[in-house]
């Protein structure tokens, strides 16, 4: 029976592919000083939340969107707190005619200090002989009085001051809370989940956004207790993902766990997940993720591959093999 060209074709392209599964870079035999592990990937995670209780007035993003550090987020109504700011102001205005009332009065209570000064200086140039006694202590009473009066102008002045400080720490707490009412993005990142809606209303400390900081992108994987004593931080590591198996990319060890664990369920093998062994973080370059943002998926699976000692050479199937970077008319 004669095979067709289609039949023959397709064959090949089966043969083909079966090959190419067959020989990926996570499957290849590794030489002594290499150590490969199961892992998965992890991104930093950071929750936009609100310090205050409140009703979400609107939120500006949608999931999937990358934002800027900095970016508006969310707005929560501020209607009660822009009355509160109002009432601030007002009474802060009235502190500051209340200095301006008193510092008129001190210096109308000066002038007539100055005069009964005056006065009482003549008197007492001029003699007893011409003044009587009663009419000098009149004289010394009045100054007394205008010199108190001064003090008590003084103290009015203070007191009207601590007011007008008052009132003016009591408006900048009240716009600090305005101001905390507009969600920022704390960092550049891609919005993953929108937790709220306009309309809620949420307690303090409840979260609106979630973002996924696409900067810091580690992989965790668990190697054995008769390893770890060769495992260095800034240790050189590949990383081959499953959902990508011809790709492998460039990391280095960025933590190494103080103490043992079981590791978690995801790890594939009972085998594994039996013995206690150190988690390592393998970390990929924030300038490298750069060309890829748009590609970086939490939970992915895959292999990480950690070399023991500079000396050793990674074999070629784990030399770094980038995909093409968005944008330049290829697919990745």
């Amino acid at each position: 029976m004669r095979l067709s060209p289609t039949i023959i074709a397709l064959g090949l392209a089966a043969a083909v592919g079966a090959y190419l599964y067959a020989v990926r870079p996570k499957d290849v035999a590794l030489p002594a000083g290499l150590l490969q592990a199961n892992g998965r990937v992890e991104v930093e995670r950071v929750d936009v939340a609100t310090r205050l209780a409140g009703r979400v007035a609107e939120i500006l993003v949608k999931e999937g969107e990358f934002v800027a550090k900095g970016a508006i987020i969310a707005r929560m109504d501020v209607a009660e707190l822009m009355a509160q700011r109002a009432a601030a102001q007002a009474s802060l205005r009235r502190s500051e005619v209340s200095i301006e009332k008193t510092k008129a009065e001190l210096g109308s209570r000066e002038a007539d200090l100055k005069l009964h000064e005056l006065e009482l200086r003549r008197a007492l140039d001029l003699g007893r002989h011409i003044m009587s006694q009663a009419e000098a202590d009149r004289r010394q009473a009045q100054r007394d009085v205008a010199s108190a009066a001064v003090t008590v102008a003084k103290a009015g002045i203070a007191d009207a001051e601590a007011a007008r400080d008052a009132a003016q720490a009591q408006l900048d707490l009240i716009q600090v809370t305005i101001d905390d009412m507009t969600l920022q993005a704390p960092m550049a990142g891609r919005v993953e989940y929108r937790l709220a809606q306009p309309g809620e209303v949420i307690a303090a400390g409840g979260r609106v956004v979630t973002l996924l900081d696409v900067s810091d992108v580690f992989m965790t994987i668990f190697l054995p207790t008769a390893a770890m004593g060769r495992v260095a931080l800034g240790s050189e590591a590949r990383i081959v993902l499953d959902a990508a198996p011809r790709f492998v990319f460039p990391a280095t060890v960025s933590f190494v766990a103080g103490e043992a664990q079981f590791t978690p369920k995801y790890v594939e093998t009972k085998n594994e997940r039996e013995k206690l062994m150190y988690r390592v973080k393998l970390k990929v370059a924030p300038e490298l993720l750069a060309s890829y943002r748009d590609y970086v998926r939490a939970g992915l699976t895959g292999t990480g591959t950690v070399r023991l000692s500079p000396d050793i050479a990674f074999p070629p199937a784990l030399q770094p093999r980038l995909p093409q970077p968005p944008g330049d008319g290829r697919a990745p």
